[in-house]
């Protein structure tokens, strides 16, 4: 059962729309600092292998904004661990948000929801759905456009993510729901 009905009332709320106008704010603020900054502020080798490679450990001192248009705490990429394969990190999905459409161009995606109840819309025009719950996995594949949105408006959702693509941001395509309607 869908329930993307559920989702297009609350969209339509008045206070919604305020909500989304302090997120974009938000998301202009984010922006604006500099993500160079940010993840090489995350870099923390703790040992070499003697190979030329390095174990690393990732702290992130604060979130940056994806070009999905959420908070996201930067994990492991090419960038903050030098991963050559894949990288990890964790979203947040603020109260009653919701990612910009999106696909992966060609890379699959993994989630495990830590806390929250997330729909998941995917597929052409984002008519199908499903509902995650806290410790559920969903696994999105390569190029399949998708929408998380937080089901509550009262509480954040928080899942890691993991993509087998160590440059998080570079492959993030943004998808028109609209489009496949054309």
């Amino acid at each position: 059962m869908s329930l993307t009905s559920l989702p297009l009332r609350r969209a339509r709320r008045e206070s919604d729309a305020e909500h989304t106008v302090g997120l974009r704010a938000r998301a202009a603020a984010i922006l604006a600092q500099d993500r160079d900054h940010a993840i090489a502020a995350a870099k923390t080798p703790v040992a070499e292998t003697g190979a030329g490679q390095r174990v690393a450990r990732v702290s992130t001192p604060r979130e940056i904004l994806g070009k999905q248009r959420l908070p996201m705490f930067v994990g492991i990429s090419a960038e903050s661990a030098g991963a050559k394969g894949l990288c990890m990190h964790m979203v947040v999905i603020p109260p009653g948000g919701a990612a910009e459409p999106h696909t992966h161009a060609g890379y699959e995606t993994a989630i495990y929801l830590l806390e929250g109840r997330v729909e998941t819309r995917y597929g052409a025009g984002l008519k199908q759905s499903i509902i995650t719950e806290a410790g559920d996995f969903l696994f999105i594949p390569p190029n399949v456009p998708h929408q998380p949105v937080n089901l509550s408006d009262t509480q954040p959702a928080r899942a890691i993510v993991a993509r087998n693509d160590p440059d998080e941001q570079e492959n993030v395509v943004p998808y028109d729901p609209a489009a496949a309607e054309r």
